[in-house]
């Protein structure tokens, strides 16, 4: 993933910029390193949770709190950190200690997290907003905290159902969300 950084960098500049085209290269090119990233994450871990759950979860907190990175900052170590937290959660959801070696965060050790972009309730508040499906798929994920499969069982999806809705739903509910902030 290193070596993309400063391309990925740029890209999320311009994204953040407006520019809808970078953001969606950007999304693309991240995912396959994203999966890899957490593929040998969850194989560290013992595999028992979904490398593709962290992947989606890692895309949503990077799409919600994009704005945070500071642009004079690297981006690797910004994306490895909420990628690492988000393991970790799922492996608190799971019931089980994450165990991250020192020597792989050392790199962000310094850095405090940033503020959440948006409060829980005001997300809570403005899924509402959202299709009923979409809806239910980001209550599911997004506050209620379960998987992609967990979802798609109790939903009665499939797998790949659940990950569309849930990547409309951040689209939409990213537009509700920045019509809402003045």
């Amino acid at each position: 993933m290193r070596h993309r950084e400063r391309e990925w960098a740029a890209l999320l500049r311009a994204a953040n910029a407006g520019e809808a085209a970078a953001y969606e290269r950007l999304l693309r090119e991240l995912a396959p390193a994203l999966r890899a990233l957490a593929r040998g994450a969850v194989a560290r871990a013992g595999g028992v949770v979904d490398a593709e759950d962290i992947v989606q979860e890692t895309l949503i907190a990077l799409h919600l709190k994009r704005h945070t990175w500071i642009e004079t900052e690297p981006l690797g170590p910004w994306i490895r950190a909420i990628a690492r937290h988000k393991l970790i959660d799922a492996l608190r959801r799971r019931g089980r200690h994450a165990h991250v070696p020192l020597e792989d965060v050392l790199d962000t050790l310094p850095a405090e997290d940033a503020a959440p972009a948006y409060p829980r309730r005001d997300l809570a508040r403005h899924i509402g907003r959202l299709p009923p499906r979409q809806r239910d798929v980001m209550q599911a994920i997004a506050l209620d905290g379960h998987s992609i499969r967990e979802t798609a069982g109790r939903l009665a999806m499939t797998e790949g159902a659940v990950r569309v809705a849930l990547h409309r739903a951040v689209a939409a509910l990213a537009a509700i969300m920045q019509k809402a902030t003045p």
